[in-house]
């Protein structure tokens, strides 16, 4: 249980670029009693195409800064950091660190077969692996999009109308599952390139947010504060203006 003077601690939401502000959206549309500090490196994005050791680099000093605001939790909303780093990153530091993954186990459960789009990082990473065994069924076929994660970076502005289709592998699957959160930003284009529903875990991950901070009783009444710390800070906050417009529609 949090004491009184610890309501106001933040939650953090770090991702390598714009991605994890639609995590941070449905993080705050959960949770309207809580402060938020977003956290990205849009000048290295995307980590998916680092080697896993400048990754590791690049997240341990992020951390570092982070950790020194004594969050409440932080949610890391990239799934390269979270395939790579999150098991680190709980050893290292005190405070609750959710990870996200892909939503293989919702895609399968609902929809059969399905494509996995994520980062190399991501896919080739063991634990991306691991949770393709334990609850793919062997209906996963995952694929690397190099490029994907920058090109949407780069055109964030077009949004909700971004046209990936040339970057998008030739398949004809039940489902699309979403591996990175900057690929949200296009599921509508990626669901129509397939004619098929996406899944993502943003969703999943705002929800255990909130299920962690009502276990430690930290909502304050207070009208809470949504800053962003690193990165390219204007860029992240006008796409995050944009998503939450539409947060009390």
């Amino acid at each position: 249980m949090c004491a009184l003077n610890d309501v106001n601690r933040p939650v953090c939401v770090f991702d390598s670029g714009i991605g994890g502000l639609n995590l941070l959206y449905a993080c705050a549309k959960m949770c309207p009693e809580i402060n938020f500090m977003y956290f990205a490196d849009n000048y290295n994005v995307p980590y998916g195409s680092l080697s896993e050791k400048r990754v590791k680099a690049l997240v341990h000093d992020i951390f570092d800064e982070i950790a020194s605001y004594n969050p409440l939790a932080v949610v890391v909303a990239c799934n390269t950091v979270t395939a790579l780093c999150i098991s680190d990153l709980r050893a290292r530091y005190n405070f609750p660190i959710l990870g996200i993954q892909p939503a293989i186990k919702q895609a399968v459960r609902t929809a059969g077969d399905c494509l996995v789009l994520a980062t190399p990082a991501t896919v080739s990473s063991p634990s991306f692996k691991a949770l393709c065994n334990a609850y793919g069924q062997g209906r996963v076929k995952a694929v690397a999009c190099p490029s994907l994660a920058s090109y949407i970076e780069d055109n964030i502005f077009d949004y909700p109308d971004i046209k990936i289709s040339g970057l998008l592998p030739a398949a004809s699957p039940s489902s699309v599952v979403l591996g990175c959160t900057h690929y949200v930003f296009a599921a509508k284009s990626i669901s129509e390139a397939y004619s098929c529903a996406t899944f993502d875990g943003i969703l999943g991950t705002a929800d255990h947010l909130r299920k962690i901070l009502k276990n430690l009783q930290c909502f304050s009444v207070k009208k809470r504060i949504i800053q962003f710390k690193r990165g390219d800070n204007a860029k992240n906050q006008k796409i995050f203006n944009m998503l939450l417009s539409n947060l009390n529609k």
